[in-house]
């Protein structure tokens, strides 16, 4: 059995500048297919327009609100909501609150700043 805590996993800023903590992945752990991180996106900020052409990602809004985009499409979000983003699906985050908007992130492929492509906007 493989335990880690979120309190032991270092944050560290992703290709799309969000910060994470990765929680469970090859890096750290002995699992092989995916990786679990906690994503904090702070008031006023977002997410670099991105896509991931081989992961498959479930983002699971654990604190806060924000607004998604995905492949031209705009939605509202918050606690407990679950957001599926295929792979190559060009995708954006904003925290619209005041707070941190604050969700995990779980990714098949796991995680890798190389499946990260910048999207440069109009």
């Amino acid at each position: 059995m493989e335990v880690i805590n979120r309190d032991d996993c270092p944050a560290f800023v992703t290709k799309d500048t969000s910060e994470i903590r990765e929680i469970m992945a090859y890096r750290n752990s002995s699992c092989e297919r995916m990786s679990l991180a906690e994503a904090t996106l702070y008031p006023n900020r977002a997410t670099e327009r991105h896509r991931h052409p081989r992961s498959e990602e479930i983002y699971y809004v654990l604190k806060g609100s924000g607004r998604m985009l995905i492949e031209g499409e705009y939605r509202d979000i918050g606690e407990g909501d679950a957001i599926l983003i295929p792979p190559g699906a060009v995708h954006q985050t904003w925290n619209t609150a005041e707070e941190p908007l604050v969700f995990l992130c779980l990714c098949a492929p796991a995680y890798e700043h190389e499946d990260t492509v910048i999207i440069e906007e109009d």
